[in-house]
């Protein structure tokens, strides 16, 4: 049986794990790192680039380099590059398939299953996109998971003892916080509340703008016409952010970042620790609310917490640490790792799910979870009223059912507007589905029974079932939610993922051969020319003759189109002259 992989899915990084004796052990990159930028490029000879490559090039190639693509989950965005347009399922996938690439390499052996981490404020729809993602990557998802309880769930492994904890999840786009309460090998998620855009990006982007108005004041000149220039300004201000962790200023420099009336200028600035603190202290504080609303629907107060974990790399600011001491009275916990707790987690659930039971420290006890839904459901009554149906952090999983009839006489089907959100109108929630029950027995408003059931799987994505109580007669509703991806949009967009695949080993197998095609062709003519006058003649002209067809094999191949048929006729001609040629290049 092949292991189930946990993956972080970030905003800005990505981080992929699993389960080896019993531990969680942290899958690096191809580069060494321990996380992937979650970062896609498309290059202008046809090559798709992922991760740190992708992050490289962006400078230069700026139009066709996507990033921070979580943050459009579950919406209809979209990107056309080259004629074909791409949804962030796709430029997610890419992503995915990334990481399953280094998983396999890593683990000697086919990946096919993973548990995939979310917000804990993704709706409906984003959990699905999601879901739908690692479906196009080739994974099997075996659950989606909240990241903040997945961070509890890497944390319980090795903190089984009783107590109630805050997990404060500020990533690169996201911004969670959970309640969680730990005890007798229970890891049980009392309450979690958000906010789908807030981190580390908004933070950056303080920045950005305040070196882009420095910048026009001190040389007249706007940044923000020079996508090049922006790039570099966008790399330095998260690089900026990070030193002011440990520093209490930062020198910006960027050297000939861009000309006016033809003359180079360059940037050199000093941001201190408070002034960066002065320009992201309002979203800083939007933190605050979100926590005291956990809380509040924990039922408990800050003073009941054991432990205050932070997750995400937008935690290791100061001033973020100092909001959470100042909101909880507690100092937070610095022995757990925010960048990889949540791919840990992940594994960890992912190896529980094929059996293995997995035993919290100190209890004996195997580790059981609860998780819950983030967002109240609803549906659309007379009037424009959300008639709530199931309330934000009621466990997962759930079977909800209630009988509704129709608002006028005789109708023959009616119409169900399904919401998640917390107003008490209709309009002022999201939509996640509009379902149609047709059929109805014709009679007079109010008389129809009809019996609508919502289940809510352990991953929170719904599902919605009908049954007209009076006939007795079932069936079954679709959802149809415009920013979801249709079942043949996702085939193709596997098929695309396939074909991507196969396309890129086949332009790496074309470079290591046209590698080894040069060198082979160079070598043998420098032989020609040393022995050739010693040859036979007849050798001598089938050497040559072979040397020629790999020549011009080499002159008609270009990589950003080339076929496996390229491939094959270059492979023979290549062992062709390595037959004929082995006498003189010994």
């Amino acid at each position: 049986m092949s292991k189930v992989i946990g993956i972080d899915l970030g905003t800005t990084n990505s981080c992929v794990s699993v389960m080896e004796n019993e531990e969680p052990v942290i899958i690096p990159s191809g580069s060494g790192s321990r996380t992937t930028p979650s970062v896609v490029a498309f290059t202008k000879n046809g090559e798709r680039l992922v991760g740190e490559a992708a992050r490289r090039q962006a400078v230069t190639n700026t139009d066709r380099t996507i990033s921070s693509v979580k943050r459009h989950m579950g919406t209809d965005w979209s990107v056309r590059i080259d004629g074909k347009e791409y949804k962030p399922q796709t430029i997610s996938a890419m992503i995915l398939m990334q990481l399953k690439k280094e998983a396999e390499e890593f683990l000697g052996e086919p990946v096919t299953e993973a548990v995939i981490t979310v917000p804990a404020y993704f709706n409906d729809i984003q959990r699905q996109a999601t879901k739908d993602a690692g479906r196009i990557a080739g994974l099997n998802v075996k659950r989606i998971i909240n990241e903040p309880t997945s961070a509890a769930l890497s944390y319980g492994l090795n903190h089984g003892e009783a107590q109630k904890v805050m997990v404060y999840d500020l990533g690169g786009g996201t911004f969670d916080v959970s309640i969680i309460e730990i005890g007798d090998g229970v890891i049980e998620v009392l309450a979690t509340a958000g906010d789908n855009h807030l981190g580390g990006d908004d933070f950056d982007e303080r920045i950005t703008n305040w070196i882009v108005s420095n910048f026009k004041a001190e040389q007249g000149v706007d940044l923000r016409k020079d996508f090049a220039a922006m790039q570099r300004v966008k790399e330095a201000a998260e690089q900026a952010k990070k030193e002011l962790s440990s520093m209490d200023s930062t020198h910006i420099m960027l050297p000939y970042l861009t000309q006016a009336k033809g003359e180079p200028l360059h940037l050199d600035m000093v941001l201190s620790r408070v002034q960066f603190q002065k320009l992201v202290d309002d979203l800083i504080e939007r933190t605050a609310g979100p926590v005291q609303s956990a809380l509040n629907d924990a039922g408990i107060a800050a003073s009941e917490l054991g432990r205050v974990i932070l997750v995400g790399g937008s935690t290791r600011i100061p001033a973020v640490q100092d909001k959470v001491r100042m909101l909880t009275g507690k100092e937070p916990s610095k022995n757990i790792n925010p960048d990889e707790c949540v791919a840990k987690g992940a594994a960890i659930l992912g190896s529980t799910l094929q059996g293995n039971a997995i035993v919290a420290a100190g209890t004996g006890e195997s580790l059981l979870l609860l998780d819950v839904i983030p967002l109240s459901l609803s549906i659309e009554t007379v009037g424009g009223v959300a008639t709530r149906l199931v309330d934000r952090n009621s466990t997962l999983p759930i079977r909800y059912s209630r009988v509704f009839s129709t608002a006028a006489p005789y109708q023959r089907d009616v119409e169900i507007h399904v919401l998640q959100g917390e107003r008490p109108m209709a309009r002022d929630n999201r939509t996640i589905g509009k379902f149609r029950l047709k059929g109805i027995k014709r009679a007079p408003a109010g008389v129809p029974q009809i019996e609508v059931t919502f289940d809510i799987d352990a991953n929170g994505i719904l599902t919605v079932s009908a049954k007209d109580l009076d006939t007795g007669k079932e069936q079954s509703i679709t959802i149809t939610a415009n920013e979801r991806m249709s079942e043949s949009e996702i085939r193709q967009a596997m098929q695309d993922a396939a074909q991507y695949a196969g396309v890129d080993q086949v332009r790496k197998e074309a470079m290591e051969l046209t590698s080894e095609a040069r060198s082979l062709a160079a070598r043998t003519q420098q032989a020609l020319k040393e022995q050739g006058k010693q040859m036979d003649k007849v050798l001598k002209k089938q050497i040559k003759n072979d040397c020629s067809a790999v020549q011009k094999l080499l002159s008609k191949i270009r990589l950003d189109k080339v076929t496996e048929m390229d491939v094959q006729e270059l492979r023979a001609a290549k062992e062709q002259l390595e037959q004929s040629a082995s006498g003189i290049l010994m």
